[in-house]
C-alpha cells in the first residue's frame, strides 16, 4: 500500500484516452489483505484516503466493463467516467464483512451508472423508462446478433427468456431500430430532399405572427364596438343584458321579472329588442 498513486483529477478520461488507460493500468491491484485493511479503515474510521486507494486500484475494471458497451455509439471516455461514478458509489457502500472482493460488489453499481447514461443519451426521445423496459433494452441488444429484424421464432424465444409477451418484444425492437431525425434540413440537402425535414411539414400555422396580430386586432375591435353599442341602451335594457349574458351568476327571466315588477315575457321582449339593437350597431 506504499505505492504512490496519481491524484484522481489526473485520471479523468479526456481527449487522450490511451494515456488515461495506460496510467490506470499502471496502478497496482490490491491484494486481499490490502483491500480488507483499506475497507476497514473506510468503514470504521471514514478514512477518505483509504477510499481513494480503493477507487484508484479498481479503475482498470471500470475500463474493462465500459468497453463491453462500445456498440452504443457513445464516447468511450464518457462511459468510463460514468462507470467511475458507479465505482465510487460502490466503495462508499462496501462493507469488509460482506465476504466478497470489492470488484464483485462494484460490478452492479458500475453497470447501473453506465446503463443510466446510455438510456439518457442513446436517443433524444427516451426509449425505456420503466424498470422492465430498461431490462428489455439491454437484453434485446445482447440477444440481437444481426442487423435484420427478429424472426417470429426468435421473438417468441426472447419473450420466453425475458418473461414478457411477444408483443412487448416487437415494440421494443421497433424502438431500437428507430433513429433520431434532425428537425431542420441538413446543409447538404437539396430542394428535392428538403421536404423530408420535419421543419417543412410540422409547421404550426396557428402561431403565424401576422395571423395572431390580425386576430388580436379583430378581437379588440369587436370588444370596442360591443361596449359602444351597450352605452346606447337605456338603463333597464342595459341592466337586463348584463345580468342575462355578461355576469358570472346569470339571472333568469323570472328573476328579472320579479325585480322590475313585470312579466317574464316582457323581460324576454326587452332582451330581444336590446340584442337586436346591439347587433345592428356592431355590424354597422
Amino acid at each position: 500500500m506504499g505505492t504512490s498513486l496519481q491524484p484522481v483529477d489526473m485520471l479523468v478520461p479526456g481527449a487522450n484516452l490511451e494515456s488515461y488507460i495506460q496510467a490506470v493500468n499502471g496502478i497496482p491491484i490490491l491484494t486481499v489483505v490490502e483491500e480488507r485493511a483499506l475497507a476497514e479503515r473506510l468503514h470504521d474510521e471514514q478514512d477518505l484516503e483509504a477510499a481513494r486507494h480503493m477507487v484508484m486500484s479498481h479503475l482498470r475494471f471500470v475500463i474493462h466493463i465500459a468497453k463491453s458497451y462500445s456498440g452504443y455509439g457513445l464516447a468511450q471516455a464518457d462511459l468510463i467516467q460514468e462507470g467511475n461514478v458507479g465505482l465510487m458509489k460502490a466503495v462508499k457502500r462496501f462493507n469488509p464483512e460482506f465476504g466478497v472482493r470489492l470488484v464483485s460488489f462494484a460490478v452492479h453499481w458500475i453497470k447501473a451508472e453506465i446503463h443510466e447514461f446510455i438510456l439518457r443519451n442513446w436517443r433524444i426521445v427516451k426509449i425505456a423508462t420503466t424498470k422492465a423496459q430498461r431490462k428489455m433494452f439491454f437484453n434485446l441488444r445482447s440477444n440481437k446478433k444481426r442487423l435484420a429484424w427478429f424472426t417470429h421464432k426468435e421473438v417468441e424465444s426472447v419473450a420466453e427468456n425475458l418473461g414478457v409477451t411477444p408483443k412487448v418484444v416487437r415494440e421494443m425492437e421497433g424502438r431500437l431500430s428507430a433513429h433520431d431525425t434532425a428537425f431542420d434540413m441538413g446543409v447538404d440537402d437539396d430542394d428535392e430532399s428538403a421536404y423530408q425535414a420535419p421543419a417543412n411539414y410540422l409547421e404550426d400555422h396557428s402561431n403565424n405572427p401576422a395571423l395572431r396580430l390580425e386576430q388580436l386586432d379583430s378581437t379588440q375591435d369587436a370588444n370596442t364596438r360591443l361596449h359602444s353599442a351597450l352605452k346606447t341602451l337605456d338603463e333597464r335594457s342595459f341592466d337586463i343584458l348584463v345580468k342575462r349574458w355578461l355576469s358570472e351568476n346569470k339571472s333568469t327571466l323570472h328573476d328579472l321579472a320579479a325585480e322590475y315588477g313585470v312579466s317574464a315575457e316582457r323581460i324576454r321582449q326587452l332582451e330581444k329588442n336590446a340584442m337586436k339593437k346591439v347587433k345592428a350597431l356592431i355590424e354597422d
